[in-house]
């Protein structure tokens, strides 16, 4: 039995009007209204008063000015913005006041730029460490996506612009990304891929849901009867904007008969959309119902009450603004939180800066700034403060700073004249003839011997002078990683090797000076099996937006603590994930998740695979005890568990600690993960302070799907609660039994 959605206020619209103004528009009308008019925006309805609906990317910033029919930058100056961290930096501050700031600058950003829908936040699953697009997505765990995207979307929205949650659903990969057709069974849906979207419809009510490029069980996800009819529409009653990913629809009437609102591409021959005059010719030819279109008018009109564009509240919608000081200082504190540290043997950090005579910063990701890369994630910063400048900031001029690149990227980029963007819908059929980025130029490029040798040469000077560096200063810093070359939309890596020889560099660093700090900037995890050992201290930092190197720094010297933790296992290679022992990301139409629920930790907790660091780990530099782990069950027709744990900062200065609540089932008639993420706190204490942290646990987080049921089934039998600083540090468990089993019904 489905439940009777009820909305919130901000949700309920008077249907009457619409109704009204459906009544009103012509069936040309109507079309206009359905497809895209401009390359972000849709046509209007000037004689009632309908205007275009505007949309931009993305996660990170409202992205720079297009032409209406072009892809070519307006090269004006009004569109520089703020630049927040990605997706996965914000998941690793594990803090939901810190994701309903980073939604609210995103939106009011939007709106001051006069966007209608903001087209993030991006949740997909990080199933494959892989995929080129992890870096906008937040976390391999939907628990964790969920908490974090909710308050984000409720931020976004407060400025009357839609937030856009996106690719719906089960987008995990960028290679065959229009065509690949992944298999996925119902549980695994259902447990795995769909939660943080039903949590940012149900609790966060965002006002619009992208479909994504993939198929889904053989039907397109932008087409899909099942995905968008039966699940959004029906199961979770969603009656917000449906849009399709740019390109994502490739058949007017399957489109037109399923429930998905607007088609938005990458052309600019607007009339040829199949929302457009091949849609309007069938209409007229009685191929497809004129009521089909109606449903999606409606969707839209309804879209524009709750954003006050049109209807009695038009005058008090918020104008927004954007590049306010408050604005920079929410990325401030986010990236203060999502820098990690995962190494910090003999307490080699924070470095004492008063007497610091000479430091060494080593590194082409020093001074690198990310910002205008990435593919749609891409924005016009009004600033980036590197981590070289960064430092420089912070230690001023009595230090001096020795730079050296160490390293470099061997191909310069050729922009050419056509966008990426135009091309990004070309069929891949050989390794020559992507061009879906810059970056595939960049690693898939052949050298010539010449030109070979002489970057050997190059390689080798830079990394000599390096060394010379490292032996010649008190106190190391390597910072490198990733760019967009790798971290980048429509390209997957191939594995995850450091680029451009930075294994090597970094162990010849570490052997002229043992003490050096390595700092890795990315998008996602990276091998670090070459010299992890031999390092004594590393820092992560995720694309972490306009004042990460202010931040980073910070964290360095001590003038704050770090408290990120990680939102996603690094394992040690490639070859320790399912995806890869299955041979995907090869060029294949059909994948199939053959890994079922086990996503993640999951999986590497399932085979006993040693990552290189686990889930949810983070270290400070002060201390945290965990003691009095009580349990209490409130009986009622379905049981809450209420658990609460003592947390103390048992070191010398402040610091905040995500303590994490998994839930482990001691016996199951079917195969599940050995614990699952069920709770978090994020607290901040003084030395000494000791603080309750509570968790109220329904009776979902103890469930498993049952495709039989159609519903989150419950079995009777004892389950122990553990509480811990990451997934393989538990501090405490303790049990709960239930006597008898129970039914969740779907949602």
């Amino acid at each position: 039995m489905l439940k009777e959605r009820k909305y919130k206020a901000a949700m309920r619209v008077d249907e009457t009007m619409i109704e009204k103004l459906v009544e009103q528009l012509t069936l040309e009308e109507k079309i206009g209204m359905i497809h895209g008019a401009g390359l972000f925006r849709t046509g209007g309805v000037e004689r009632l008063g309908i205007p275009s609906l505007f949309m931009s990317d993305g996660p990170m910033g409202v992205r720079s000015e297009f032409l209406d029919g072009k892809w070519e930058a307006a090269c004006t100056t009004e569109d520089y913005v703020t630049y927040l961290p990605s997706n996965s930096a914000l998941a690793s501050t594990w803090n939901r006041e810190l994701a309903y700031e980073s939604g609210k600058v995103l939106g009011c950003e939007a709106r001051g730029r006069g966007k209608d829908i903001i087209l993030a936040p991006g949740i997909n699953i990080k199933r494959s460490p892989l995929c080129g697009r992890n870096f906008e997505y937040m976390s391999e765990d939907p628990y964790l996506t969920a908490q974090m995207a909710v308050p984000f979307v409720k931020g976004v929205q407060e400025n009357d612009v839609a937030a856009c949650v996106k690719h719906f659903a089960a987008n995990s990969q960028e290679t065959e990304r229009l065509w690949v057709d992944t298999r996925v069974d119902e549980r695994t849906l259902q447990e795995i891929y769909y939660p943080a979207f039903f949590e940012a419809v149900e609790e966060g009510e965002c006002y619009s849901v992208m479909g994504a490029y993939n198929k889904l069980n053989g039907e397109h996800c932008c087409h899909g009867r099942h995905l968008l009819g039966r699940v959004l529409r029906r199961d979770w009653q969603y009656d917000g904007l449906v849009v399709c990913d740019w390109g994502g629809i490739h058949d007017t009437k399957e489109a037109a008969q399923a429930p998905i609102d607007i088609e938005m591409s990458v052309d600019n021959n607007f009339d040829e959309y199949n929302f457009a005059r091949p849609l309007l010719e069938a209409v007229k030819k009685n191929e497809i119902d004129e009521s089909d279109i109606d449903a999606k008018i409606r969707n839209i009109l309804r879209l524009m009450f709750r954003l006050k564009i049109i209807g009695a509240e038009a005058e008090n919608r918020k104008p927004g603004t954007y590049n306010t000081a408050s604005h920079r200082d929410t990325v401030y504190q986010t990236a203060k939180e999502s820098i990690i540290l995962l190494k910090n043997n003999e307490n080699r950090l924070p470095i004492q800066k008063k007497g610091l005579k000479k430091l060494g910063v080593i590194g082409l990701n020093a001074e690198k700034v990310h910002a205008l890369g990435g593919g749609s994630a891409e924005i016009k910063a009004l600033y980036e403060i590197s981590p070289l400048l960064g430092l420089h900031m912070e230690l001023g001029g009595n230090t001096q700073i020795v730079y050296a690149k160490g390293y470099k990227e061997p191909i310069e980029a050729e922009i050419g004249d056509t966008n990426w963007q135009e091309s990004s819908l070309d069929r891949q059929e050989t390794e020559n003839a992507t061009s879906m980025e810059l970056a595939g130029t960049r690693r898939k490029a052949k050298l010539s011997e010449d030109r070979e040798r002489q970057l050997e040469i190059e390689r080798k000077a830079l990394l000599e002078e390096a060394v010379a560096v490292a032996r010649n200063c008190e106190e190391v810093i390597f910072v490198g990683g990733l760019n967009h070359d790798y971290d980048v939309e429509g390209l997957d890596r191939e594995n995850m090797k450091l680029p451009y020889r930075q294994d090597e560099l970094i162990q010849a660093l570490l052997e002229a000076n043992p003490n050096t700090i390595v700092v890795i900037y990315a998008g996602s995890p990276v091998d670090m099996t070459k010299w992890a050992d031999k390092a004594k201290a590393i820092l992560w930092s995720y694309y972490a937006g306009m004042e990460g190197g202010r931040a980073l720094a910070e964290i360095i010297f001590g003038e704050a603590n770090p408290s990120g933790k990680l939102a996603e296992t690094f394992v040690k290679s490639e070859k320790d994930t399912f995806p890869y022992k299955l041979g995907e990301f090869a060029k294949e139409e059909i994948v199939t998740y053959k890994d079922g629920v086990f996503v993640g930790y999951r999986y590497y907790d399932k085979v006993k695979v040693e990552p290189m660091f686990c889930f949810g780990h983070g270290l400070s530099y002060t201390e945290f005890s965990y003691n009095n782990l009580l349990i209490q069950v409130e009986e009622t027709n379905m049981p809450t568990v209420l658990v609460a744990v003592d947390v103390t900062n048992v070191g010398e200065r402040e610091g905040a600690e995500a303590v994490q609540l998994y839930v482990h089932p001691k016996k199951s008639s079917l195969e599940r993960p050995d614990q699952e993420l069920r709770g978090f706190q994020k607290v901040l204490l003084e030395p000494g302070e000791k603080q309750k942290i509570t968790f109220q646990l329904d009776m979902k987080a103890f469930s498993y799907y049952e495709e039989e049921k159609n519903a989150f089934y419950i079995e009777a039998g004892e389950y122990l609660l553990r509480v811990g600083a990451s997934s393989r540090d538990i501090r405490l468990e303790s049990k709960v039994i239930f006597e008898k089993s129970y039914i969740v019904e779907n949602s």
